[in-house]
């Protein structure tokens, strides 16, 4: 380690001095002591020895670096830094004596004061956590049809570190367990399947055919696109239960992965809402909900209330009641054209259905975000406060908006997240981090808890007056 900045293993003041008083502010200690810095050094020892997030590698130029001659001591941009050091130096003074708050259990106290940090850290990373928590609570089988890829890989030991999810790699056995040995990922937690020798390939290939077989897929084609198609391959994994969900799109376009999970996994059962590519944005102190991103390019009115349930649905499972704005260019009949009579008639259809979320529209983008138009101009509407789900009227205009949000906007963006698939099935932008390939999959574990909740039959009346007793 070293003073110099030309040289790598820098010793900088910004690693320990403000980590160190947060944690010190924080239980009102009455002085940093020998214990408190040490606590300091441990963590961020300790930090050192983790995988390092991609988030951090942009910020150094993207160069990858791990634990070892050139790096000995974390970066002073890794966001990690304050969740290590501020809760050890705390725990420090707790336990030396100098804390002058009052603490009954220092585990539980420490447990919560890390849920405190997070949430200083953004919006964004407060929902993740309680995304984490969730999912690694029942870890799932999730599948990963690039499972050759270095994100993906990467991605994989972190789910498997954090206890998030049990990866099922699909790929070349040889070329995945060459890169497990070299970057010590745990082969034991890891399903791994040879698209070229897999034990399931005839019975897969038959359910294929069986599927698609008056789409021109004749059985020896089912068992070469089988071999050659990893969505294909995940995608029947999924059908035939032998994963839980599946996470594609790493190295492919997305209109290429999502074409067989449309083919295979997609199926309307009553009640389902239309597929669509939804969009979480944290802008600020603000949450937003936008659809249909990625799939749907000229919905129809049917489509437009379809896709507007499953983002309400969506954002109640990241805890907010959703507000359904329908987006137009047109401000309750301000302008008659084919896109706005289709947009009004999506909002007769929800009210018409009597769903039990507020939602209205056609409206403009403003009037949707801004409480203060619909006072003064638009008291009948039925949305109250700002909405949080968008609706659009088009799959250009909505892909256009998320990215312009998050580009120029500074919003951060958790998606795109499929909804109203029979499996939970998502797709990632092909420029996705190992960090958001760890959210998604994450999510993607979420979706199966619920999925699995309302497969589960209804206790009856004599095994409910059980439980009571």
């Amino acid at each position: 380690a070293t003073g110099r900045s030309d040289f790598p293993n820098q010793v900088n003041n910004v690693l320990g001095f403000p980590f160190i008083f947060r944690g010190a502010l924080d239980v009102h200690a009455r002085r940093i002591n020998e214990d408190m810095k040490v606590a300091a050094s441990l963590a961020l020892a300790q930090l050192a020895r983790e995988d390092v997030p991609e988030s951090v590698f942009r910020a150094y130029g993207n160069k990858p670096f791990s634990f070892g001659r050139e790096y000995i001591i974390p970066k002073p941009f890794d966001h990690r830094v304050l969740l290590y050091v501020a809760p050890a130096v705390a725990r420090a003074a707790i336990d030396s004596g100098v804390s002058r708050v009052e603490i009954g259990d220092a585990d539980e106290w420490i447990k919560q004061y890390k849920k405190s940090l997070q949430k200083r850290l953004g919006r964004h990373m407060s929902i993740m956590r309680g995304v984490h928590e969730r999912a690694s609570a029942t870890p799932r089988r999730i599948v990963f049809p690039e499972g050759e890829h270095e994100k993906i890989l990467l991605a994989a030991k972190q789910l498997i570190n954090e206890g998030f999810a049990h990866p099922v790699l699909v790929g070349g056995r040889n070329v995945i367990e060459g890169w497990a040995a070299a970057h010590e990922l745990d082969l034991a937690k890891v399903t791994i399947v040879d698209p070229l020798q897999n034990e399931h390939h005839k019975l897969l290939a038959g359910k294929l055919h069986e599927l698609r077989s008056r789409n021109g897929v004749t059985q020896s084609e089912a068992s070469h696109l089988l071999k050659s198609n990893g969505v294909v391959l995940g995608s029947m994994l999924v059908r035939e239960g032998l994963a839980d969900g599946m996470v594609t799109g790493a190295d492919m376009h997305y209109p290429d992965s999502l074409r067989p999970v449309m083919q295979l996994l997609y199926g309307k059962g009553k009640g389902a809402a239309r597929a669509a590519g939804v969009y979480a944005l944290f802008v600020g102190n603000r949450t937003l909900f936008l659809a249909d991103t990625t799939v749907n390019s000229r919905p129809t009115a049917q489509d437009l209330a379809e896709c507007a349930q499953g983002a309400a649905r969506l954002a109640r499972q990241f805890g907010y009641e959703p507000r359904v704005a329908m987006l137009s260019h047109s401000n309750f009949g301000s302008s008659v054209d084919d896109s706005v009579l289709r947009v009004r008639e999506a909002v007769r259809l929800l009210h018409e259905q009597g769903v039990d979320f507020q939602v209205d529209g056609e409206m403009q983008a403003d009037t949707a975000v801004c409480p203060e138009i619909v006072d003064d101009v638009f008291p009948f509407c039925e949305i109250k406060g700002a909405a949080n789900v968008l609706v659009f009227p088009d799959l250009q205009s909505a892909n256009i908006c998320y990215k312009l949000l998050q580009r120029v906007g500074g919003a951060e963006a958790i998606g795109p997240i499929l909804v109203g698939m029979n499996k939970p099935i998502n797709v990632l932008q092909r420029s996705a981090s190992v960090d958001e390939i760890v959210n998604m999959a994450m999510f993607t574990v979420l979706e199966i808890q619920q999925m699995t909740k309302k497969e589960e039959p209804a206790p009856t009346k004599k095994r409910a007056a059980k439980r009571k007793n």
